[in-house]
C-alpha cells in the first residue's frame, strides 16, 4: 500500500474548500471527504422528521443513530441518510439556513468527528478532508494542513453563483456570514494553528490554489 497522505483543509463558507479538495483528490487519485455534507445530512433528516430548534437532545439522538453514507469519490458525489438520497437536497436553502442547529451542537460534533476519523482510516489515510476543525480536531496529524480564506465579498459572490436563482442576495449573505458567525462559537476556522499553511483564494482560480498545495505535497519528507 502506498504511503499515507492526508490533506486537511479548513476555511469559512465560500472560501473554495470543496472545489479545491475535489480537484486535489482527482489529481492525487485519493479519496475526498466533504465533512460538511454530514452535518447537512443530519440537518435535512432533522427537518424532515419535524425537528424543532430548541430540542438539542433530539439532534444528538438523530446524529448518533442515523445511517449516513457519503461517497468519497471526488467525481461521484453521493450522500444518503437512513436510505434517502439527499445529495442534491442538502444544498437547498432551507437546509443551509438550518445546518447550524446541527453544527453548533458540541455533542453532535463529537459523534460526527468519530465517523470522519473512521472514514479516513478506511481509506488507509489517503484522502483529502475538508470542512471545519479538520486541521485542529479531526485530523491534527494530517500530512498537509491548510486554512483556505477569502474576502467576505468574494465568498458571498461565489455562493450566490453556486445557488443561482434559488435564493435572493440577502439570503446568500445571511447563509455565508451568519452561518460563519454561528459556527465560530464552537469551531475555529479563521485562525491558523501552528503548522497550518494559510492560502488566500480571493484573487486565485481553483487550479492555482491546487498547485500551491501540490507543491507542499511534493516537499513532504519521504520518511514521514
Amino acid at each position: 500500500m502506498s504511503q499515507s497522505l492526508v490533506i486537511a483543509i479548513d476555511g469559512p463558507s465560500g472560501s473554495g474548500k470543496s472545489t479545491t479538495a475535489r480537484l486535489l483528490a482527482e489529481k492525487l487519485q485519493i479519496g475526498y471527504l466533504d465533512t460538511g455534507a454530514m452535518y447537512r445530512a443530519v440537518a435535512w433528516e432533522y427537518l424532515r422528521t419535524g425537528g424543532v430548534v430548541d430540542d438539542p437532545d433530539a439532534v444528538v439522538r438523530l446524529a448518533r443513530e442515523a445511517d449516513i453514507r457519503i461517497s468519497t469519490h471526488p467525481d461521484a458525489p453521493l450522500v444518503k441518510i437512513n436510505g434517502h438520497d439527499v445529495t442534491a437536497a442538502i444544498r437547498e436553502p432551507q437546509v443551509s439556513a438550518s445546518v447550524s442547529i446541527v453544527a453548533t451542537n458540541t455533542d453532535v460534533r463529537r459523534i460526527l468527528t468519530k465517523r470522519m476519523r473512521e472514514t479516513i482510516a478506511t481509506h488507509n489515510h489517503r484522502i483529502v478532508v475538508e470542512g471545519r476543525d479538520i486541521t485542529t480536531v479531526v485530523a491534527p496529524d494530517a500530512d498537509v494542513r491548510i486554512l483556505l480564506v477569502a474576502d467576505p465579498a468574494a465568498r458571498v459572490a461565489r455562493r450566490a453563483a453556486e445557488l443561482g436563482e434559488q435564493v435572493d442576495p440577502g439570503s446568500v449573505t445571511d447563509q455565508v456570514i451568519r452561518r460563519d458567525a454561528d459556527d465560530s462559537t464552537v469551531s475555529n476556522f479563521t485562525d491558523a494553528s501552528e503548522g497550518v499553511v494559510v492560502i488566500d483564494s480571493t484573487f486565485q482560480l481553483p487550479d492555482a490554489v491546487v498547485e500551491q498545495i501540490l507543491r507542499l505535497v511534493d516537499n513532504l519528507p519521504s520518511d514521514r
